[in-house]
């Protein structure tokens, strides 16, 4: 089976280095498993209007570690977003958060469609 690449989307690589070793682990895991086409325990779909976007929650010490990807264009795993949940109200997901992932779904979107143009010129 060949897996489907990870295309990582504006900070998101840098900003899961930033991670603890072993919130790297669980993100990396749950990552490989999408490029196999296979969903981990530790993703779900998010809601609403970003239903297409799964997000993979990783918690360690009290904190919460957030990676947000989409397997829904092309054959490619677009990680849209990672960061740590600093919010202390509810389990919701910041709406400068989302902000940034809707942000990161357009330019995916005009990044596939670009590569398919491209590749169609060949």
């Amino acid at each position: 089976m060949t897996e489907k690449p990870i295309t990582w989307m504006g900070s998101s690589q840098r900003d899961l280095r930033e991670f603890p070793k072993e919130v790297r682990h669980d993100i990396g895991v749950a990552l490989h498993w999408a490029q196999q086409g296979r969903v981990h325990s530790a993703a779900k779909p998010m809601k609403g209007s970003l239903r297409t976007v799964m997000e993979i929650v990783s918690d360690l010490d009290g904190d919460t570690f957030r990676a947000m990807y989409t397997t829904r264009i092309g054959d490619e795993i677009y990680v849209l977003h990672t960061f740590q949940k600093k919010s202390k109200k509810g389990i919701a997901t910041p709406k400068p958060e989302l902000d940034v992932i809707e942000s990161r779904l357009k330019t995916a979107r005009q990044l596939h469609a670009q590569r398919s143009e491209a590749r169609g010129k060949r």
